[in-house]
């Protein structure tokens, strides 16, 4: 769900698929904002395009994103794919995991603007602690397809519990491979892609 996977051959293959820039980051105006309204911009694509229904896939942050629009509008989603995402927790072990491994983790040139992402995590944190969240998740219809990047400095425990909490829900690792194992493997990236959300359709 971010503009930097629109470039080719990043795309999954022979799907239509569409990449909004998010809120608040050039060339996209808006400023900072909250979960919600995230949700609420990609809903305005869907209905912009004259989507009924769409896998939804998103990689880090958009993972973490997918599963929320997922929740939110149940009847749009045909499957969710997340891929190398942050999970919906907030453990000081795996930020310390994450910590550590951060100087030694490949630096990639994606522009973000600092309060976008204040605003974002700090309303991040607050859905995470709703009561009826996991519910929620227990009782999804979507099927949720969660991709963990071998190579990652991300534990990735939390997208194993998301896959083992949501009905039809699967977890995979691709071997030796970065976060951002698009830029590193772009023909392995697009076949990931296109695999699971072949399985989605």
């Amino acid at each position: 769900m971010v503009h930097y996977l629109a470039e080719e051959p990043l795309a999954p293959a022979g799907f239509r698929c569409c990449f909004p820039v998010p809120r608040g980051v050039s060339p996209s105006g808006g400023g900072a904002h909250d979960v919600t309204r995230a949700i609420e911009d990609l809903e305005a694509v869907r209905q912009a395009y004259g989507i009924e229904s769409w896998i939804v896939l998103g990689h880090s942050w958009g993972s973490d994103l997918a599963v929320r629009y997922a929740l939110d509008h149940p009847d749009r989603v045909r499957g969710v794919v997340g891929i190398a995402g942050h999970g919906l927790h907030r453990d000081r072990e795996w930020s310390a995991a994450y910590e550590a491994g951060k100087a030694a983790a490949p630096q990639i040139d994606v522009p973000w603007v600092r309060e976008v992402h204040a605003s974002l995590w700090s309303s991040f944190k607050g859905w995470i602690r709703e009561p009826a969240l996991w519910r929620d998740l227990a009782d999804s219809a979507a099927p949720m397809r969660f991709i963990a990047a071998g190579g990652d400095i991300r534990p990735n425990w939390p997208l194993q519990q998301l896959a083992a909490l949501v009905p039809g829900g699967s977890f995979e690792v691709v071997a030796d491979v970065p976060h951002d194992f698009w830029t590193t493997d772009p023909e392995l990236w697009q076949t990931t892609c296109t695999s699971a959300c072949d399985a989605l359709r």
